[in-house]
């Protein structure tokens, strides 16, 4: 069994896939498409993060023995989710591991560029003694809009509201506000009281282009920016005019619509040489302790799932957490969500005259899953019957 492991994952990863039995193929950098062509034929488990695309390409063509892909971040965009579900390929993702850091990063954005250090900073470097607390202002008081309020936009709330600011929320999602803050109607509605804009959306195709020219002429002036959610959901040319105009006081990046490959690639943006602008590349869940907590987290998902069948917190597959198993046989039988595909199942095992210990099923769209605990395994005439089902896409046993 192997596992390719891309793009510099932490150690912690690897450590657990080989306590399971998996050679490990670790890579430091991401790979395209043409790449992936050639490297997944004999691969059963894949870890990427964000910069490998798992194309529907990719699946049909090249990942004949492919079981899942973990995402060793949050987002999942990367990945062709339809065409992993199709092939019954479980997709993970990392969805708590590095909350605390993305938002540890924004507050220090936030103070930072409220009183404008990057300036006070590169002068510093270039020999200028610039002591003034002319534009320099303190966060207490002033008023966070956090734009997408699930895991990060919740936890930055709280940690926001400890430093004294004022917390108002857009979410199109009916979610619960934390402490003090307060839901707006509408985007327009949260642009008009916010000092401080903080988008933390996700991937959807739906979220392009969110924050525009019309959304930057209606922040408050002086307003500051933050995006450390997607690079794609901000127009970046209408964020350089209005920093340039004034209207912007500052903003933070840490996502782009195009970023580097690998390591040490030259990185290009019109925000580059803006004042107050603070640039990073795209390490907002970046520290030693989140990337060990995401490398330790999704790889016990992929063996979980390879070893066990367990799919919980897939994100395109129905979810099921079996118990464990500690004697009898395991059968785990992936199809299209049909009526009677369960009730065939279960002739198979009467007609075996096997005795079904539990049984754990769900289905999500189009798919069904169930895992079925049984004291004698089928026989491989049994099995084979089910693969050839008209409704089957796998059957895997334990």
């Amino acid at each position: 069994m192997k596992a390719l492991v891309l793009e510099n994952i932490h150690q912690s990863a690897v450590s657990v896939l080989e306590s399971r039995g998996y050679e490990v193929d670790l890579r430091s950098g991401a790979m395209s498409e043409s790449e992936l062509l050639h490297a997944l034929e004999d691969v059963t488990l894949l870890g990427i993060r964000s910069n490998t695309t798992v194309s529907r390409r990719v699946l049909e063509e090249a990942a004949p023995r492919l079981e899942a892909i973990g995402c060793f971040c949050i987002g999942t965009n990367q990945v062709d989710l339809a065409a992993a579900a199709e092939r019954g390929v479980g997709v993970f993702n990392a969805p708590y591991s590095n909350t605390r850091s993305v938002v540890e990063l924004v507050i220090g954005e936030i103070i930072a560029l409220a009183r404008r250090l990057p300036e006070k900073i590169q002068r510093m470097h270039d020999g200028v003694w610039d002591k003034s607390a002319r534009g320099s202002h303190e966060v207490r008081g002033r008023t966070l809009g956090i734009v997408g309020y699930g895991n990060i936009g919740t936890q930055l709330s709280n940690v926001a509201e400890a430093l004294g600011m004022r917390v108002v929320f857009y979410d199109k999602a009916d979610r619960p506000a934390h402490g003090n803050a307060r839901r707006m109607t509408s985007l327009a509605e949260l642009l008009e009281v916010a000092d401080v804009v903080s988008l933390h959306v996700d991937g959807r195709p739906g979220n392009a282009g969110l924050f525009g020219a019309e959304e930057f002429a209606a922040m408050k002036p002086r307003a500051l920016f933050i995006n450390a959610s997607r690079g794609m959901v901000v127009d970046y040319d209408s964020l350089r005019s209005h920093v340039l105009s004034g209207h912007i006081a500052g903003a933070a990046v840490d996502v782009f619509p195009v970023e580097p490959k690998v390591q040490g690639e030259e990185f290009e943006s019109v925000l580059r040489g803006l004042d107050n602008v603070i640039l990073t590349p795209h390490v907002g869940g970046s520290t030693q302790e989140a990337q060990e907590e995401i490398g330790w987290f999704v790889a016990e998902k992929l063996a979980g799932f390879a070893r066990e069948g367990s799919t919980a917190l897939s994100v395109n597959l129905p979810q099921v957490l079996p118990p464990p198993l500690p004697t009898g046989h395991r059968l785990g039988f992936l199809h299209h969500n049909v009526p009677g595909v369960l009730a065939d199942l279960n002739a198979v095992f009467a007609s075996a005259g096997d005795n079904v210990i539990g049984q754990h099923l769900s289905t999500r769209d189009h798919l069904g899953y169930v895992i079925t605990d049984a004291s004698e395994p089928l026989s491989d005439q049994a099995i084979e019957d089910l693969r050839r089902s008209e409704h089957c896409l796998w059957v895997r046993t334990w």
